[in-house]
């Protein structure tokens, strides 16, 4: 599963365990409880706190759920603030004034999914290529595609088309360097 679908997957769960779905929350522990126990354990240096403040974090997600807005945040961005905030909340009740290491040191946790400029520009090289590829002699392109798209062996392709393989290897080489030219102007 891509980042995209587990995003969407993660934010689907939410939505139901807003609506009071528990077998929903056991799929959002299933899915953050690894990363959100690492962001808890690296604030308070200690396995049982973090166990605890994790525990806290999933009553909190069961509780406040609907609060969650997917055009605010990503489902992982929003849970990981609540971790990382219920894990400060632990240390400044149990009295603690210094972080082994400062807050800042923590690793940034990103959004798996691409931005919106990368989506937009992986759409842009996409519709460029298959131009190219629409450019260049049909059975090379065809070549092409089912080589680097479907996955299919130089010796599969030439079987099929009933050429011999280094006739195959030249149509994709030459395909290639066709292409390369058309994506280079």
């Amino acid at each position: 599963m891509d980042a995209e679908a587990k995003r969407r997957q993660l934010s689907a769960a939410l939505n139901r365990v807003a609506g009071g779905d528990r077998p929903a929350l056991c799929l959002v522990y299933e899915m953050t409880s690894a990363k959100l126990f690492g962001v808890c354990l690296r604030i308070l240096n200690d396995r049982s706190e973090a166990e605890d403040v994790l525990q806290d974090v999933y009553l909190t997600v069961w509780r406040k759920a609907a609060s969650f807005d997917d055009a605010r945040a990503s489902p992982i961005t929003w849970l990981v603030a609540i971790a990382r905030n219920r894990s400060i909340d632990r240390l400044r009740s149990a009295g603690v004034v210094r972080f082994s290491q400062p807050i800042e040191a923590a690793d940034a946790v990103a959004d798996p999914a691409p931005s919106a400029a990368q989506t937009l520009e992986d759409a842009q090289e996409s519709k460029r290529l298959k131009s190219c590829l629409d450019e260049i002699e049909a059975r090379q392109s065809a070549a092409i595609r089912s080589a680097f798209m479907d996955g299919l062996t130089y010796e599969v392709l030439a079987e099929r088309e009933g050429v011999p393989l280094g006739t195959m290897k030249s149509w994709i080489r030459r395909g290639l360097a066709k292409l390369r030219e058309c994506l280079e102007r």
